[in-house]
């Protein structure tokens, strides 16, 4: 009984994660299709926060900077690794940014 149970289930979890999996995949080209018709801006901005988020069994890292921007805005874009290690916070510089994918912040000497 438990056999027939569980092997009446399987195809119902198959299609849940399956449908997750096309989900995502979409919804990044979604993404990325809009940042790329997006404009490419440069707005003064500093660097206010860093994190990380770590999934798995800590073999897939993000990274993630909050930036302000002079109207007080803030924003969370996410970095690649050496960008992460580069950026401290409080920075000030000029942020460059389209749609959510971060381009490039260039520090302005104080």
């Amino acid at each position: 009984m438990l056999f027939d149970f569980m092997f009446s289930i399987f195809p119902l979890l198959f299609f849940i994660i399956f449908g997750i999996f096309l989900f995502r995949f979409f919804s990044n080209i979604k993404e990325g299709i809009k940042n790329n018709h997006s404009p490419l801006l440069t707005v003064p901005a500093k660097v206010v926060a860093k994190r990380i988020q770590v999934r798995g069994d800590h073999s897939h890292t993000t990274y993630y900077v909050t930036f302000e921007v002079q109207s007080g805005d803030r924003m969370e874009l996410k970095v690649n690794g050496n960008e992460y290690g580069m950026l401290v916070e409080n920075d000030i510089g000029l942020l460059s940014f389209q749609g959510t994918r971060y381009v490039s912040f260039e520090r302005q000497n104080s």
